[in-house]
C-alpha cells in the first residue's frame, strides 16, 4: 500500500462518524443516492494534494461551473438560494479565484487600483484594509499605487496605470481625490473612478464619491471644549492641500461663533498633519502669557504633538490644558491620558467607496442600481480623559 492511499485511507477512517456513508462515483461522476463520492469527501476534508478548483466547487455545490462562474462575478440571473449554496462550497474548500488569468482570458478587467499620497500610515492601512474587504466580496483583485499629487505628469501617470494594468477603475484617496484638475481629466478619458473626499455637503459631478463630513464632526468637538468651560480654544491646522483641513476649521469657528465666542485668528495655527507639527506648535502657544485652556489638533498625531509639548512644559493635562484630536487612531488611544476625538470608520469609508465603484462600473451587479452615486459618513465625537475636566 502506497504512503499516499494510506494517508487517503486513515482520513476516512478517523472520520467515519462524520461520513458513515462513503460510495463511489456512478457512471455518470455524481455519487449514489444517500451517498458522498469519495472524491467529494477527500475535498471536503482538505484531503488533496493541490488548491481547490472551481471544479471542486461546482462539484460540491452540485452545480455546473457556468454557475459557479456566474455567482464569482455577482451576475444577478442566479437565484439567491444557489449563490448561497455555491458561496456555501466556496468557503467550505477555502477557494481563491484566479483574478490574472480571469483578467487576461476575458474583455472584463477584475482589478482595481487604489491611488493614494498620504504620509499617515494608519489612514492609508485603514483604506487597504477596506478597499480589499470589499473586492473580496465583490470578486476583483487589488492593485495599490502610491503616487506624488504634486507631480506633474500625475494624470499620465494613473492612465499608464489603468492602461497598462488592465484596470476596471481606481478608489482615489485624498488629496489626489480632491484635485479638480487630476479628476476631470481622469473623467474625459472615461476612466471608472470614485472618491474618498472631505465636504460637507454631496459634491457635484458624474463620478461616484463617498464624503467624510468632517466640518460636522469638528463642530460636536468644538462644542465639547465649550460646554467644558473652555473659551481660549487653539486650533493646529493640517496642510492646506487637504481639504478636510478646510472643513474641520470651518466647523470650529463656527461652533466659536455659534456660543457667542470672537474667533481669535492668533490662536489658529498653520502646519501639518504630523507629530512634530503638533509639538513646535504648541511649544509656541504655551510660552504665551495668555496661552489656550484647550487645544484642538486637526488630526491624533497633532494632538499627540501637542499633549507631549504641554507636558513638556511641566503642565498638565486636562487640568491645565484640555487636548482633542480628530480621526481616532492609535495615536489618541495609546496616548496618556488617552485622548478625546472624532472617530472615523476609515476602512468602511473606504469598503463602501469601492462598492460605489462597482455599482458605476457593473450597475446590473448590484442591488442598488438605482441609489444616490454619493454616501456620506460623520465622525462621532468620542470622549475621554484628556478632556474631562472644566477649565478655570
Amino acid at each position: 500500500m502506497t504512503t499516499l492511499t494510506i494517508f487517503f485511507v486513515r482520513a476516512i477512517r478517523e472520520s467515519e462518524q462524520d461520513v458513515p456513508d462513503i460510495r463511489k462515483d456512478s457512471a455518470d461522476g455524481q455519487p449514489d443516492s444517500g451517498g458522498v463520492s469519495l472524491q467529494d469527501y477527500l475535498v471536503r476534508k482538505g484531503c488533496f494534494l493541490s488548491k481547490a478548483t472551481i471544479k471542486d466547487v461546482a462539484r460540491v455545490a452540485e452545480v455546473s461551473l457556468k454557475t459557479v462562474s456566474r455567482v464569482i462575478n455577482n451576475e444577478p440571473t442566479v437565484k439567491e438560494a444557489t449563490r448561497k449554496k455555491v458561496q456555501a462550497a466556496i468557503k467550505e474548500l477555502n477557494y481563491q479565484p484566479d483574478m490574472s488569468a480571469r483578467n487576461l482570458r476575458g474583455s472584463m478587467s477584475y482589478a482595481i487600483g487604489l491611488v493614494y499620497d498620504n504620509p499617515n500610515p494608519y489612514y492609508v492601512v485603514g483604506v487597504q484594509e477596506g478597499v480589499l474587504k470589499a473586492c473580496r466580496e465583490m470578486g476583483y483583485s487589488l492593485q495599490i499605487h502610491p503616487c506624488d499629487a504634486h507631480h506633474d505628469g500625475i494624470v499620465e501617470e494613473l492612465c499608464d496605470l489603468v492602461r497598462q494594468s488592465r484596470l476596471a477603475g481606481l478608489v482615489i484617496a485624498p488629496p489626489i481625490s480632491e484635485n479638480e484638475t487630476i479628476t476631470k481629466a481622469l473623467e474625459d478619458r472615461g476612466i471608472h473612478f470614485v472618491r474618498i473626499i472631505s465636504a460637507s455637503s454631496p459634491p457635484a459631478g458624474a463620478s461616484p464619491c463617498v464624503y467624510v463630513n468632517d466640518r460636522a464632526a469638528a463642530h460636536s468637538v468644538a462644542e465639547h471644549l465649550i460646554a467644558h468651560g473652555h473659551t481660549r480654544i487653539a486650533f493646529l491646522s493640517g496642510e492646506e492641500e487637504h481639504h478636510s483641513t478646510f472643513e474641520r476649521r470651518e466647523g470650529f469657528k463656527a461652533a466659536l461663533l455659534e456660543h457667542g465666542i470672537a474667533v481669535d485668528d492668533s490662536l489658529i495655527l498653520d502646519g501639518a498633519y504630523s507629530f512634530d507639527s503638533g509639538l513646535q506648535r504648541t511649544m509656541t502657544l504655551m510660552d504665551r502669557s495668555d496661552r489656550p485652556t484647550a487645544i484642538f489638533g486637526c488630526n491624533d498625531e497633532i494632538a499627540a504633538g501637542a499633549l507631549a509639548a504641554v507636558r513638556t512644559r511641566g503642565l498638565t493635562v486636562p487640568d491645565d490644558v484640555a487636548i482633542a484630536g480628530f480621526e481616532n487612531s492609535p495615536f489618541s488611544q495609546q496616548s496618556r491620558p488617552p485622548l478625546t476625538t472624532a472617530a472615523q470608520s476609515t476602512s468602511e469609508i473606504a469598503r463602501q467607496a469601492m462598492m460605489l465603484l462597482v455599482n458605476e462600473m457593473r450597475p446590473q451587479s448590484t442591488d442598488n442600481a438605482e441609489a444616490p452615486n454619493y454616501s456620506e459618513f460623520v465622525p462621532e465625537l468620542l470622549e475621554r480623559p484628556s478632556t474631562s475636566t472644566r477649565a478655570t
